[in-house]
């Protein structure tokens, strides 16, 4: 919320300009890279020499020169002509942060801050403890929120945050990690607003390099991939963090997509809407096509014997159930095997269920997998709440209504037809509330003119687009 107004965030393409902005890196002063020793760490350094230029290198890790590979990498740095420091620090430690940056030299002093250091503890909410959020936010957060405050003063000409994809999407099982990243977004905002340097990175995925992006599981990689997230080598990430740093832009989100997947997914409903500004036009709105859903499948189970109904819904829960799982088809989901013998968790159930409530527009509960445990259990649990149900209490005014919203959906704003359908339905409108609470007044006894009152009030009161959510609130189409 800005000033009042109400903001939902999407993501946009940006064009690195021709003229990079920004203040370029002293060479003769000192860059501190935290999360130095890991894979994209080492990667990083090496990029920091090779391609920016950097003769002063700080690296800071837990573990410090007791890290794997550090003797060979300032080995290989030093011959390129740069003084490289390793040094094991927390930097989540306020003051073991503090000695360290008091260790820099005066006649080389800081010049840019590049913060990689971070943690994995991945694990469903219920799974987490105060214990297991502390690992993970006490290197990214924490030593972050250290790194801003013991260099404010300091004349950098960069602080470079790497923050996560997680924490712009969300991620399954990751809601420690994207917390975490998500502070990294919100503190490079804060120092901006301040007039200070601050890029926060909210990278996609990276492989290949020995970092955290290889340690994942390949359910989760082809979930990513399920998203649209296509993984990249790091010559692409660091050629994207090259570019990154060339955009005046507090945040930036460094991601290779499946444009194409992401295209599929917005027709069935199913894009998360931070993404939308990047597909184009799908043939229809992410949102219609969920909205789209019920009535349409409805249709046409009502115009087919129930044994019938109860295959198509079969194979809907089996197609959507091997799409959560990476299933190129629904030949491995049996319809009265087990979901947690076909390799389902606590993830891809909540996959499958939100995958079945953007089909058929229903009102799912989270547990759905859990309290039907196979697609036959499912698929009877749709029909009953498409068909069954539908058939025997909606009245046939409904039915109607739906036709009626279709038609004035398609009248122009200000369309002269449009102020006579107005004014019909407010006088229809008057009719049936008028009817309806002399009813209930008569039952009740007393008091039948407040409500009355009131609800005319707001018809003669109503503008015309008012006018129509009223329409849908007092016929009780919401």
């Amino acid at each position: 919320m800005r000033d009042g107004k109400l903001y939902v965030p999407r993501l946009a393409r940006i064009t690195p300009p021709e003229e990079p902005t920004g203040h370029a890196w002293d060479p003769e002063g000192t860059v501190l890279l935290t999360g130095a020793t890991g894979g994209l760490g080492r990667s990083l350094a090496r990029h920091l020499v090779a391609e920016r230029g950097a003769r002063r290198l700080l690296l800071a890790s837990r573990r410090g020169p007791a890290a794997e590979g550090v003797g060979e990498l300032v080995a290989a740095l030093s011959e390129l002509g740069t003084h490289v420091d390793v040094a094991a620090c927390d930097i989540a430690d306020r003051d073991a942060l503090a000695e360290l940056l008091a260790s820099v030299p005066a006649e080389h002093p800081l010049v840019a801050v590049v913060h990689a250091a971070a943690a994995l503890d991945d694990g469903v909410i219920t799974a987490l403890t105060p214990g297991r959020l502390d690992s993970v936010l006490r290197p990214k957060a924490d030593g972050a929120l250290h790194l801003h405050e013991l260099t404010r003063d300091l004349n950098l000409a960069a602080f470079v945050l790497f923050s996560s994809l997680a924490g712009v999407l969300g991620s399954a099982g990751a809601a420690s990690y994207a917390a975490a990243n998500a502070f990294l977004d919100g503190l490079a905002r804060q120092r901006r607003a301040a007039g200070l340097p601050g890029t926060s990175l909210a990278w996609g995925l990276w492989t290949d390099n020995g970092g955290m992006g290889d340690r994942i599981t390949d359910a989760d990689r082809n979930r990513m991939g399920r998203a649209g997230v296509v993984p990249f080598t790091p010559a692409e990430g660091l050629a994207l963090f090259d570019a990154a740093l060339t955009v005046d832009r507090p945040v930036i989100v460094p991601v290779r997509l499946d444009v194409p997947g992401l295209r599929a997914m917005a027709r069935a409903g199913m894009l998360p809407a931070v993404l939308r500004g990047l597909v184009g036009d799908t043939g229809a709105a992410a949102g219609e096509a969920a909205a789209a859903g019920t009535p349409a499948l409805a249709r046409r189970l009502a115009g087919i014997p129930e044994a019938d109904q109860e295959r198509v819904l079969l194979d809907l829960v089996r197609h959507q159930a091997a799409a959560a799982l990476g299933h190129a088809t629904a030949a491995r989901i049996e319809p009265t095997t087990a979901f947690r013998d076909i390799g389902f968790d606590s993830l891809t159930a909540v996959e499958l269920r939100n995958r079945l409530k953007a089909a058929t527009g229903l009102r799912l509960k989270p547990t759905l997998v859990f309290d039907h445990p196979n697609p036959v259990a499912i698929a009877r649990v749709l029909h009953k709440d498409l068909v069954l149900d539908l058939t025997a209490e909606a009245p046939p005014v409904l039915g109607e209504l739906d036709r009626l919203e279709a038609q004035l959906a398609a009248l122009a704003p200000k369309d002269a037809v449009r102020d006579k359908v107005t004014a019909r339905l407010k006088a229809l409108l008057w009719k049936w509330t008028d009817t309806h609470q002399d009813a209930a007044a008569n039952t009740a006894g007393a008091g039948h003119g407040t409500d009355r009152d009131l609800d005319l009030d707001r018809i003669d009161a109503a503008t015309d687009d008012e006018m129509f959510d009223l329409i849908d609130q007092e016929l009780g189409s919401h």
